[in-house]
């Protein structure tokens, strides 16, 4: 018993020291807080990111009753996009905009990317969303059109006119309500001449299905550089917020954007196959690394400066 006594005061010690020393570790970590929380911060929003980076391009068309799923119906035989990146678009070729004026397509390049979108404006639907889909992508966006980008929406039908191209932009107006994008979205119209020639330089294939009446196309839009040639293709009708900015940014070589813009595009890579921005794993650990390494250090600086005013 009087053994028992002695080692059950140097197992209280032991307890005693063990907490002492906790409570030091939780306060050291807690005076540098500071230091820590950006990096915490800095992870989430790439965590965020990649979420905003998510999803698959919407199919256009239905198979046809009796059809086995291998079959693909017969317009989509002939619809797509052939990715001609770094290929240049005809920028003489002539069009009508939305007030009946004549205008070649290269009056909207020279200074800024350009956004283009094909849709006829008669479409009762696939146009409609991927418009609706470029709409609200751009409008969680902090880039200003007529400043930072041109949106120029081209039809592929020549029955539409100046009239319906008007009622068309006034529609997308009322939705995407920036001061710029009075100015710096355009709806043009044209002869079947012009719009061959953009639509094959662009890579855009489609077909009129005369069973429906309609125009068989694909779904998407792409972002091209200042001078006229074709940097990014994004699918589908919805469009990740982040990655239409980077395709942006990207498209201007860095001319609009921040610096967080710069740092996301060296972590992540387009990938023409999605149409989509990935993250390259090996960067993103580097960039993690250095993050650490500068946490660690810093960490140790405030530790040394708080013990020498000790």
């Amino acid at each position: 018993m009087n053994k028992a006594l002695p080692l059950r005061s140097r197992l209280e010690g032991t307890r005693r020291s063990l907490l002492s020393f906790l409570k030091r570790s939780v306060s050291s970590v807690f005076s540098v807080r500071s230091v820590v929380a950006p990096f915490v911060v800095v992870a989430l929003f790439v965590t965020v990111v990649h979420a905003q980076m998510t999803g698959a391009p919407t199919a256009g068309f239905k198979r046809e009753p009796g059809m086995i799923s291998s079959a693909v119906p017969a317009p989509l035989r002939e619809i797509g996009f052939d990715q001609n990146l770094d290929q240049p678009v005809p920028l003489d070729a002539a069009f009508t905009d939305e007030h009946g004026r004549i205008v070649r397509l290269g009056e909207y390049f020279g200074t800024r990317p350009v956004v283009l979108a094909f849709a006829y404006y008669d479409c009762p639907m696939l146009c409609t969303l991927v418009l609706n889909g470029l709409t609200s992508a751009l409008s969680v966006s902090s880039l200003e059109p007529g400043k930072d980008f041109e949106i120029v929406t081209v039809s592929f039908d020549p029955r539409d006119t100046p009239k319906t191209a008007a009622a068309k932009k006034a529609s997308y107006l009322e939705r995407y309500k920036r001061a710029g994008a009075v100015t710096g979205w355009h709806f043009l119209t044209g002869g079947r001449p012009s719009i061959d020639r953009l639509t094959k330089a662009a890579g855009f294939r489609y077909v009129w299905d005369s069973e429906t009446g309609q125009f068989a196309h694909p779904t998407g839009i792409a972002v091209l550089t200042p001078d006229g040639r074709l940097a990014r293709y994004l699918f589908g009708v919805e469009y990740g917020p982040r990655d239409l900015r980077l395709a942006i940014v990207e498209a201007s070589a860095g001319k609009v954007g921040t610096p967080v813009d710069s740092l996301l595009l060296y972590c992540y890579h387009y990938d023409p196959m999605t149409g989509r921005y990935g993250l390259i794993v090996m960067r993103a650990l580097r960039l993690a690394g250095a993050a650490t390494v500068l946490a660690l250090a810093t960490f140790i600086v405030v530790m040394v400066r708080k013990e020498k005013r000790r």
